[in-house]
């Protein structure tokens, strides 16, 4: 199997990584638009698997043809550039996915199923972390109870040793993070699909220490396609991220303050974006050096054997040292890069641009995210 990595930034690394550590891979290419980036990658993998290429992601011809003659494309890129990515697959004739983040963007991928099947691949949008493997949890929990009536996705990247005045670190695009803040969140409630504001619906989630008692409110994307797809099929599901308390008081705050508007204001006759200088004090004061933690619970609320049953999910994942990939990495990548062998491997015989909730094997991806030592605990009560 041959695989095209686009994107050599810190998830492109590990998508590389867990690619090339797979016996069934014999190829890894890893393409970025800074020249020597992807080679520092390759460097730093040093596997024989692992080539790598200068590649403008916005030059049509030349990503039809770098995409040309592998299994599958996994874009790492941000996620604006997807859309016209997974046309350019569509064209060459290769199967794409990408960790996703926009929920117009995914739509505008999906738009092109009939292309897509007409050109015998798959686009598979939204296979990070949330979106992505929440998604894979959710198909699993309809594969498990007989009837369900509720999903909840709760889901956080975090410091070990949180520093103060946000108890956070970057762990992801700044960029990506405001976001999730500011945008609408797609939710079911009473059975009807509606938008409903993040930051939103506070309430305390706990974990084993040395968590403890945490915080999670509503973001945008992590829902991704799932109101649509368990649209009439549940009655609730919601999505909200973790995090230490009190984040989500002081983050409202600056919202109101204006300080992630996207519209100018006049400084000493200088007009000055407060959502840029916003994203560039969160790169420069909240990325500091911790080890850090993925925290997942997810949970649905159903009958099983005419018994009214909650089917749990949760994950702690910390980063790998030895390997220098951050828990977010692990979470992110890895998701991604088992779409994308499931899909080369032939696992995944339906064919256009499809949610992953329909189509990835459930058990055999919950398999290979433990054989990356991402431990999965499922427990019904």
């Amino acid at each position: 199997m041959g695989f095209l990595v686009l994107g050599a930034g810190s998830v492109g690394r590990a998508v590389a990584y867990d690619l090339s550590r797979s016996p069934k891979v014999l190829h890894v290419r890893i393409m970025d638009s800074e020249a020597g980036k992807a080679e520092g990658v390759a460097r730093d993998l040093a596997s024989p698997k692992v080539s790598h290429g200068t590649l403008d992601v916005t030059d049509h011809d030349d990503v039809v043809g770098a995409m040309s003659g592998v299994d599958v494309v996994i874009s790492c890129v941000p996620y604006r550039f997807n859309y016209d990515l997974a046309v350019a697959a569509v064209e060459a004739g290769t199967s794409f996915c990408d960790l996703g983040g926009n929920n117009d963007i995914v739509r505008k991928e999906l738009i092109l199923d009939k292309k897509a099947r007409d050109a015998g691949i798959t686009i598979i949008p939204d296979c990070g972390l949330a979106p992505g493997l929440v998604s894979i949890l959710a198909a699993d929990a309809l594969e498990r109870m007989d009837k369900l009536k509720e999903l909840h996705f709760r889901v956080g990247g975090l410091p070990m040793n949180p520093r103060p005045p946000l108890d956070y670190m970057i762990v992801f695009s700044p960029a990506g993070l405001i976001n999730e803040y500011r945008e609408k969140t797609v939710v079911i409630r009473h059975g009807e699909v509606i938008t409903v504001d993040s930051m939103d619906d506070l309430e305390e989630i706990e974990f084993p220490e040395p968590f403890g008692k945490l915080e999670a409110f509503n973001t945008s994307g992590g829902t991704s396609t799932l109101p649509q797809t368990f649209h009439g099929k549940v009655d609730v599901l919601d999505y909200k991220t973790i995090r230490y308390p009190g984040h989500c008081e002081k983050v409202k705050c600056m919202i109101e303050l204006g300080l992630f508007d996207e519209a100018p204001i006049e400084i000493d006759g200088n007009p000055v974006v407060p959502r840029k200088v916003t994203e560039t004090l969160f790169k420069d004061n909240l990325s500091y050096e911790d080890d850090d933690v993925v925290l997942l619970r997810a949970w649905a609320e159903g009958t099983l054997d005419g018994e009214d049953r909650t089917l749990t999910y949760t994950i702690i994942d910390h980063c790998d040292k030895e390997h220098g990939i951050t828990a977010m990495q692990r979470m992110t990548a890895y998701p991604a890069s088992i779409v994308a062998q499931v899909m080369a491997a032939g696992a995944i015989a339906e064919r256009g641009a499809i949610p992953q909730e329909l189509v990835v094997p459930t058990a055999r991806f919950c398999e290979q995210l433990e054989q990356r030592g991402i431990k999965l605990a499922i427990v019904i009560d």
